[in-house]
């Protein structure tokens, strides 16, 4: 049975605070903010090609603590890079930790300042 469903159009994750949260993924990793409708809650939309992540500032339900210090451990978003170093270097510069994917890929893991995992997966060139 096909249900049609042809590409991944959004991922959602929780944050604490949108601006501290925007100071992660637009000045550490380079995303891009785009417009987002007032849904009556602040949060902020970022632009990945033809996806998008948003940031919802809402009560978060989950611990934020206690999570496995490897990201690949917990759910997490995977966002594809052009190359890793350019990336190790921001965190690294930033004071954000991270870890290497242990399955072989060129791949690594951090979390965003709310806990959300993050997983980089360098493109095969």
């Amino acid at each position: 049975m096909s249900t049609n469903i042809v590409s991944l159009n959004h991922a959602s994750l929780i944050v604490a605070n949108t601006e501290q949260a925007l100071v992660f993924y637009c000045n550490i990793l380079g995303l891009q903010q785009t417009e987002r409708p007032d849904l009556g809650f602040p949060g902020a939309w970022l632009q990945l090609g033809s996806q998008q992540l948003h940031l919802l500032e809402l009560t978060n339900p989950d611990p934020t603590t206690g999570r496995p210090v490897h990201g690949g451990r917990d759910r997490h978003v995977a966002l594809n890079v052009l190359a890793l170093q350019p990336v190790q270097d921001a965190l690294s510069q930033a004071g954000v930790a991270y870890t290497m994917s242990i399955s072989g890929r060129r791949a690594m893991f951090c979390r965003d300042p709310d806990g959300n995992a993050i997983e980089l997966i360098e493109l095969v060139q």
